[in-house]
């Protein structure tokens, strides 16, 4: 009888894992409401094309490709930018916005690893207030948290390239 009920508990178990879901998506704030925290009144987006000089300029510096072009929005001296990142495995979809060359807001928007969200909290995305790149690098170290390693180091190469994004707007 005892046998049974380990086979039957151990079924369940394996059940529950094969129907949980594998990727797991938290959205704390949608790409609109992230902007109208940012400016008075939201500007339309715009797009910045990148040559492959420049390409290859923000691989070098974030580790991360923008791609050819990059939406952003601009107004009252600051622009906005959603940038998606690689955590460990999943992309954590983040808004950043600059204003005179530093970071005036960093947030995630989106969150899609199983560890490592408590990289969300206004209590480390803080360290980003004010930030601004120094020979390519953060001017300032950013505190880890234990088991969030990866996505911490993820949202510090977005703020690298946001604020790259930032300086090549005409």
């Amino acid at each position: 009888m005892r046998n049974r009920l380990m086979k039957h508990t151990a079924g369940f178990a394996l059940l529950l894992c094969l129907f949980s879901p594998a990727g797991a998506e938290d959205v704390y704030l949608s790409v609109p409401d992230y902007m109208a925290q940012q400016f008075v009144t939201v500007p339309p987006p715009a797009m910045l094309w990148l040559d492959e000089t420049q390409r290859k300029a923000a691989l070098a510096l974030s580790g991360e490709d923008p791609g050819f072009r990059q939406r952003y929005w601009r107004a009252d001296g600051k622009s906005a930018w959603v940038i998606n990142v690689i955590g460990k495995d999943h992309p954590i979809t983040l808004g950043i916005s600059v204003k005179d060359g530093k970071i005036a807001q960093l947030s995630v928007l989106i969150y899609r690893e199983s560890r490592g969200w408590e990289v969300r909290h206004p209590f480390f995305t803080r360290q980003f207030d004010q930030a601004q790149l120094n020979r390519g690098k953060l001017d300032r170290n950013i505190d880890n948290i234990t088991g969030a390693t990866l996505s911490v180091r993820a949202l510090q190469r977005a703020a690298r390239l946001a604020l790259w994004l930032d300086q090549q707007l005409p």
